[in-house]
């Protein structure tokens, strides 16, 4: 789901005729009749092997169907089986232009996108792709089966209306400038796929999509191979020009990061991207790395920071007081982590949008404060002040300062220490668990229930299996955990799902936070009406103080580049990074075998 999320954000706009793509807030950068993105290599040898390892922190999985809420679908599996009517540029933060869909039509009202399919589009059985089939899968993602996720996401979205055999059209509650784009990046599967069944119960059916790649060889709990269509219906297509081309792409699954790690250095698969600092910085060496057939490259590109955080779930009691969870935001010392366990490799996080247009900074400009002014009674008062900045443990700031402030807040919140322990008027004590499933976690976590120990709170680290970790996500029973948001350029109605009061109540929502709060509400929907971007910054900006204000979530780290090692005797790359791509999508979709 949350890789839909990302694909929707990088696509179009609201113009008021057919075209053949989307600007959100002015020109696309390519024309119609374009030969082909700039950061392919158009020239690109078709062939050999792409060896990868599962990005998934699942050991094996158990379907074939990713949209269904129960079970595990294999990594890559959707971006490479299945199509949308468009299809966003790397090297534009708000474009998308057509890839089953050969033309897009928004009315001037804003209220309908029509989209005319290509004739030459088809599904892997043969069958073209047409507008009952559109139909089929949007009924489908809005049916009981799926993420509730996507019934937010499409919440003003009044219906879809088959107009001829490739011709469909979106109605929309309302103008809303996400609307085309987030439509046209919905993923389009056959009609005949599971026909018959209850789509809960398509699991392992072969999906029928239409992307470059099927479903090849496969060895459940090991690998899953995907194979080249060599009839796929795009390969000359201007937008496709350049990518997919390896004839198989294998996908291994380990166990855990150690024996990831140690088959990259026995040569069993061709690259990996690195999110520890630890194993960048110590334990990427090796025979293949002296001999130069394996290397270490970062990559510099100008994605969102995204907003990786400690998620403080305030359905639970203790946690519901903004006091507390502030006290416990300055309790953690990243500069101390950062030094002693990172290599300094990672920068903090400071709100939602780091390193775009919408991040909030300084004091709120005379728009934002009109956005806010409604609600400013139900408003910590420090909304209205400079921006939030995470405690810093550096300069003239100390732990021992910030312990000494969030014993002060525990105390105005009614918690008090007694006989080391904080406890609460009733004598309840704070005790509170830390919910994970990554091996890792705990040395990174361990610094920071020390430094709770000095205020009497105790934090209990709880490591469970996958599985149990998202069961448990989806049910929100967790005190707090660890996610790392995927940020946007160009937010809008998706952040009703990270943070909208309807989400906080439906089960295995993205408001893992329980946020439930009418400014919150407001200035979302505010984002998603906005028609230009002078009119979405001061909401997106006002959005980014609120939550940061109410300390929901306790910023964590980012980094700058992307940390790839790869096989260079095996794989070629073009020599444009493209700026907003993740690394393994880059060389999925546009590397080559050598």
């Amino acid at each position: 789901m949350r890789r839909l999320l990302c694909i929707l954000l990088c696509c179009m706009g609201l113009p008021a005729w057919a075209a053949h793509g989307y600007a959100l807030w002015g020109n696309l950068k390519y024309p119609e009749g374009f030969a082909h993105f700039d950061y392919v290599n158009p020239q690109a040898p078709k062939g050999g092997e792409l060896r990868l390892v599962s990005n998934l922190r699942t050991s094996t999985f158990d379907k074939y169907n990713p949209f269904t809420l129960r079970g595990t679908a294999p990594a890559y599996l959707s971006a490479l089986m299945f199509e949308s009517l468009l299809i966003g540029s790397l090297d534009e933060t708000a474009s998308g232009y057509g890839l089953l869909a050969e033309s897009v039509d928004v009315a001037p009202d804003g209220l309908s996108a029509t989209f005319r399919l290509r004739r030459e589009a088809r599904f892997h059985n043969g069958s073209p792709v047409l507008a009952k089939d559109v139909k089929h899968s949007y009924d489908i993602l809005m049916g009981p089966h799926t993420s509730p996720a996507y019934k937010t996401l499409l919440a003003d979205v009044a219906g879809l209306d088959v107009i001829d055999e490739r011709t469909v059209r979106y109605r929309f509650r309302l103008p809303n400038r996400e609307l085309p784009l987030t439509v046209g990046g919905l993923p389009v599967f056959s009609h005949e796929w599971g026909q018959g069944k209850s789509f809960d119960q398509v699991v392992m059916d072969i999906p029928i999509g239409s992307g470059p790649y099927k479903i090849g060889p496969v060895r459940f709990g090991r690998d899953i191979t995907y194979v080249r269509d060599p009839d796929y219906w795009a390969r000359d297509l201007n937008v496709r020009r350049g990518t997919a081309n390896f004839d198989r792409i294998t996908v291994k699954i380990y166990k855990d990061n150690t024996a990831r790690l140690e088959a990259l250095k026995a040569g069993e698969f061709d690259m990996m991207r690195f999110f520890s600092a630890g194993d960048w910085a110590r334990r990427v060496t090796g025979r293949r790395f002296d001999s130069g057939e394996l290397v270490k490259a970062e990559f510099k590109h100008r994605l969102p920071s995204g907003f990786q955080s400690f998620v403080l779930n305030t359905r639970r009691e203790r946690l519901k007081d903004p006091r507390v969870r502030e006290a416990l935001g300055l309790a953690f010392d990243f500069e101390w982590m950062n030094r002693q366990l990172f290599y300094n490799s990672y920068q903090r996080v400071t709100g939602l949008f780091g390193n775009t247009a919408c991040q909030a900074e300084g004091l709120p400009s005379d728009e934002e404060r009109a956005l806010l002014a409604p609600w400013r009674s139900r408003l910590p008062d420090s909304v209205f002040g400079p921006m939030y900045q995470p405690p810093r443990t550096d300069g003239e700031h100390s732990l021992r300062d910030n312990l000494r402030r969030a014993k002060a807040l525990l105390a105005e919140a009614g918690w008090t220490v007694q006989d080391g322990v904080l406890r609460n008027p009733q004598g309840e004590a704070m005790v509170l668990e830390y919910l994970d499933s990554n091996e890792g976690g705990a040395r990174v976590v361990l610094p920071w229930i020390r430094n709770l120990e000095k205020l009497g709170i105790r934090l209990q680290y709880r490591a469970v299996d996958f599985a149990l970790f998202q069961q448990r996500l989806r049910e929100f029973d967790f005190d707090i955990m660890t996610i790392a948001f995927q940020g946007t350029h160009n937010p809008g109605s998706e952040y009703a799902d990270l943070f909208g009061s309807a989400a906080a109540k439906t089960p295995d929502s993205g408001n893992y936070a329980g946020v439930s709060h009418p400014a919150v509400d407001a200035l979302i929907a505010r984002m998603s009406a906005a028609r230009t971007e002078a009119e979405l910054l001061p909401a997106c900006r006002a959005l980014d103080r609120v939550i940061a204000h109410n300390h929901y979530l306790i910023p964590q780290w980012t980094a700058g580049t992307h940390r790839i090692a790869y096989n260079q005797w095996r794989l070629a790359r073009p020599e444009v990074l493209p700026p907003y791509v993740q690394g393994e999508a880059w060389a999925i979709d546009t590397w080559w075998a050598k």
